[in-house]
């Protein structure tokens, strides 16, 4: 049977562009994003381009019941998924006494909630199989949780935990879980405001295909959790050393725009 790669929030950022290089690769792909357009676009250049088989399922994972109709969609296809990128997620940034309480909800759904769904239904047809990878795409947040993204940082703090448990759950099974852990990543996601602090005015955000790129061979080759680039490894280990309330002030600094 044909396989496939599956990657949510494929339309666009790290999911757009780990599609483009798992394409030139020659992997199978099934693609899941709200923006039916963008979608077809994908299909119909990677099609032509590269020669593969690309199918396009549109779905707002903001809506936990959409993720179970996804899995449905798929068996009803036919199709056999072998990897699993959990890549879409949504993020804010803003004081929480101020930001929208239906957008955080909506980004607990779908960081959180539709990506166990999604997790849960084809890891048990992996595990079945004995083959499967599934890779969910965390933050560099998970470790150093910042001031004004509360919720955002919660969320990805769960898909590392979640992640990682797993994995050790799964281990022997033939199913492999790993961990995506960005920093900041040049892509729509970074906010004119989110660019006025401290933080991403010393710092530029690393380009998006270099994130791919790491994205696509931890996915295809990798084990463990993976944080991308040296700064943010070494922020997540100074993190382990300093006292909380010292590493918080600076982050609080970093977060800010004054």
């Amino acid at each position: 049977m044909k396989q496939y790669i599956l990657i949510t929030g494929a339309s666009s950022g790290i999911g757009y562009e780990m599609a483009q290089q798992l394409a030139a690769l020659e992997y199978n792909l099934i693609l899941t994003a709200r923006n039916e357009d963008k979608l077809l676009a994908m299909q119909q250049e990677l099609t032509i381009r590269y020669g593969i088989d690309v199918h396009y399922i549109p779905k707002d994972l903001g809506r936990t019941e959409q993720a179970a109709q996804l899995f449905d969609d798929i068996k009803r296809g036919g199709y056999q998924v072998s990897h699993l990128v959990n890549n879409a997620g949504l993020g804010d940034y803003g004081s929480f006494l101020e930001t929208s309480l239906e957008k955080e909800l909506e980004m607990i759904d779908l960081n959180i909630s539709s990506l166990v769904i999604l997790t849960k239904l084809f890891a048990k047809d992996m595990a079945a199989r004995k083959s499967g990878r599934i890779m969910n795409v965390s933050s560099v947040l998970a470790y150093l949780p910042f001031p004004y993204m509360s919720v955002y940082s919660a969320t990805k703090a769960f898909v590392l935990a979640f992640s990682q448990t797993l994995a050790a759950e799964l281990e022997g099974t033939g199913v492999v879980v790993t961990t995506l852990a960005p920093g900041t990543t040049e892509t729509a996601f970074v906010s004119p405001e989110m660019r006025e602090t401290n933080l991403l005015k010393s710092n530029k955000p690393t380009p998006v295909k270099t994130v791919a790129t790491e994205g696509v061979n931890l996915l295809l080759h990798g084990k463990g959790k993976k944080i991308v680039g040296f700064q943010n490894r070494f922020n997540s280990i100074l993190a382990g050393i300093l006292p909380d309330s010292v590493m918080m002030k600076v982050k609080m600094k970093l977060a800010s725009a004054k």
